[in-house]
């Protein structure tokens, strides 16, 4: 049982704890008010960009769900696979941050591993992959003592059933949990071989008006399996397994509305033809 390096730091975020608590500090100065309204967060859906880009949307989810939860464990969803691939997941061990390790919840992953089909990944033998690493520091910051379960799902129906058994599971183990589902939206222009709106003003009023904004209209209605087959058609999320997991999670802990917290893209930080969607969603139960 090792602990898994964390391949990102230094690079897509700040590589110290003292460089990543200024740059969290700055998120928090500057967050959006939550959407509570007596209501309990239960999970969300983060982006996963560089810091720099959706950082501070991440963060500002993973706020939210502090100010109503206190979960021992935190499911995040997240990886880039395709319709077909294997659904993955880490057992044991840690995950490094810059604020120090995280625990990966052996129990809840065990029972996850003996009903559903999964390659196993540990802290020697993985794919890079940032989308799940770029939530742990927040995590870390934010729920010091919580482990996590970090798990990779395919564009496929599979994907709403372990989300689903994975609130089961914490329920059986009476385990207090929240849920991530980490995913980017479109991804448009030359660098990304997608432009069927051209490059320009036109296409970026494109991305935000109509392709993100009907993936994000989804997620608010919780329908997960929409959000699979709209990002199978659209190529408006680029991990939309992560997405549809959260969503069935949270509504199997009790979800029964959900919010969009903030959306933006890497256009309006950084104008280019190439650029990113990004939302930060809340799903909320109740107190």
């Amino acid at each position: 049982m090792g602990i898994r390096r964390a391949d990102f730091a230094g690079s897509w975020y700040p590589g110290t704890a003292s460089e990543c608590r200024k740059e969290i500090e700055y998120f928090s100065d500057t967050a959006v008010p939550c959407p509570h309204g007596g209501q309990k967060a239960v999970g969300g859906i983060v982006p996963h960009a560089g810091w720099f880009y959706s950082g501070n949307m991440a963060f500002n989810v993973l706020k939210c769900l502090k100010e109503t939860a206190d979960p021992e464990t935190i499911i995040i969803f997240g990886r880039h696979l395709h319709a077909g691939s294997s659904s993955y997941i880490t057992i044991e061990g840690e995950w490094e941050t810059p604020f120090g390790a995280l625990e990966i919840d052996k129990k809840m992953a065990d029972n996850l591993v003996s009903e559903f089909p999964f390659t196993i990944e540990t802290d020697t033998r993985y794919e890079q992959d940032n989308t799940i690493e770029l939530q742990l520091p927040f995590i870390k910051y934010l729920f010091p003592d919580a482990m996590i379960l970090p798990i990779g799902l395919p564009p496929d129906p599979v994907a709403i059933s372990i989300g689903a058994r994975a609130a089961e599971i914490a329920e059986d183990l009476n385990r207090k949990i929240c849920v991530l589902g980490s995913t980017d939206l479109t991804h448009y222009g030359n660098n990304y071989g997608y432009t069927p709106k051209g490059i320009g003003k036109d296409a970026v009023d494109w991305v935000k008006n109509e392709n993100d904004k009907t993936m994000v209209d989804l997620m608010v209605q919780m329908n997960a399996e929409e959000v699979i087959k709209e990002s199978r058609i659209k190529d408006n999320a680029c991990c939309s397994g992560a997405a549809a997991a959260a969503i069935s999670a949270s509504k199997k802990m009790g979800a029964q509305k959900a919010e969009k917290l903030i959306y933006q893209t890497s256009y309006d930080i950084r104008p280019a033809d190439s650029f990113v969607g990004y939302a930060g969603i809340l799903f909320f139960g109740s107190l």
